[in-house]
């Protein structure tokens, strides 16, 4: 029996989310349903010592539309987001996080977008419900990407909406908290379509959030230095003209040729 081609696959990585994780799951297969969207959620349960699996083993029991992947041990948000994308049976892949911080309905109204671009981003506009600190922290890490790779976008850590086959044909993977950084700027370089829109961000109800940390931000520092010796050492990583087959970039090449 052929397996059925799916709209999007929503990818959630879950470490020690048993407060968080069925809420998180319900709401994106909720938004699927209300967008009319056709699509499937993979929980990467990555080593969590809590119940995290076991809340979505119980949910799975009640949608089919519900995969689980477990790691033995952690392996970072990251190694979780790339594994969901190697079992995603969707076309476009979007990332959630299993702390059910971020509202699935903000950016799925935007997935009409996707029959003009590759891509689409979002950026917080509510900025109110985090911290000053964080905020500050946002703001600086943005303006170092920024200015350092040539671009311009207001966010690149948020419920991205990827076409999958461009995910696909990168060749170099990070899997720390930078993965999302390191997507964007190699695929927007390389000539990719993208908007980006605004989006409402929620509250954190349940456990402290892991994206600020130490060894988070080590991670991201080394995912940072990686980039950047690729970015200006390494040929080819620029614009050249060759694009996936089914993506809206290279209709729009093809169309409208020079």
């Amino acid at each position: 029996m052929e397996k059925e081609i799916l709209e999007i696959t929503a990818i959630i990585p879950a470490l020690n989310e048993e407060d968080n994780i069925a809420l998180a799951v319900k709401n994106a297969l909720g938004a699927f349903e209300e967008s009319g969207i056709n699509g499937e959620v993979i929980v990467i349960n990555d080593g969590s010592r809590d119940k995290t699996g076991e809340r979505v083993i119980s949910l799975m029991r009640e949608d089919k539309r519900i995969r689980l992947i477990s790691h033995d041990k952690p392996q970072g948000v990251g190694a979780s987001f790339w594994g969901g994308v190697d079992n995603a049976r969707g076309g476009v892949v979007v990332f959630f996080p299993g702390d059910n911080e971020v509202d699935p309905w903000e950016i799925l109204r935007y997935f009409k977008l996707l029959e003009h671009v590759d891509i689409v981003i979002p950026f917080v506009f509510n900025k109110q419900v985090r911290s000053l600190f964080r905020n500050a922290l946002s703001f600086v890490y943005r303006f170092i990407i920024n200015t350092t790779f040539l671009v311009n976008f207001n966010y690149t850590n948020g419920t991205i909406l990827y076409r999958k086959s461009i995910l696909k044909e990168l060749e170099f993977r990070s899997k720390g908290f930078f993965f999302q950084t390191d997507i964007l700027v190699r695929a927007v370089k390389k000539g990719y379509l993208f908007a980006e829109v605004p989006y409402r961000l929620g509250i954190r109800k349940e456990g402290i959030s892991k994206a600020v940390s130490f060894p988070s931000l080590v991670k991201v520092m080394w995912g940072y230095l990686y980039l950047v010796k690729d970015f200006y050492f390494r040929r080819g990583m620029r614009e050249n003209n060759i694009f996936g087959a089914d993506t809206k970039t290279a209709a729009r090449k093809q169309k409208y040729k020079p």
